[in-house]
């Protein structure tokens, strides 16, 4: 997860999305830019990403509240597998995993 409230850390995510596999370090709030095959961002730009960043951020608030809820996704594979949902080769894959390790019933 990005820390979106340290802007040294999403000035560095925005300038690894608009520039990637960009050769720069960050020292303090400061471009210390390696890469000699990509330009440097500008500032402009740099601010620019940090604002869609941070709205695509925001606008997923659904999902991270969704997943806090959901049930583990074991659980949700294991319901399905009871439910007999799964195509047979998968479901003979499952089963084999549970014969291999069967549950404690003591």
């Amino acid at each position: 997860m990005i820390d979106y409230y340290d802007e040294n850390v999403i000035k560095a995510k925005a300038i690894q999305s608009l520039r990637p596999n960009a050769e720069f370090t960050m020292r303090g709030n400061t471009i210390i830019w390696h890469d000699t095959n990509q330009t440097q961002p500008t500032d402009a730009e740099i601010e620019t990403e940090i604002t869609r960043l941070k709205t695509e951020y925001n606008n997923a608030q659904y999902a991270r509240n969704r997943k806090e809820e959901y049930p583990n996704i074991g659980d949700q594979l294991d319901a399905l597998f009871k439910a007999g949902v799964f195509p047979d080769d998968m479901a003979a894959k499952i089963q084999a995993v549970k014969d291999k390790y069967p549950k404690d019933n003591s």
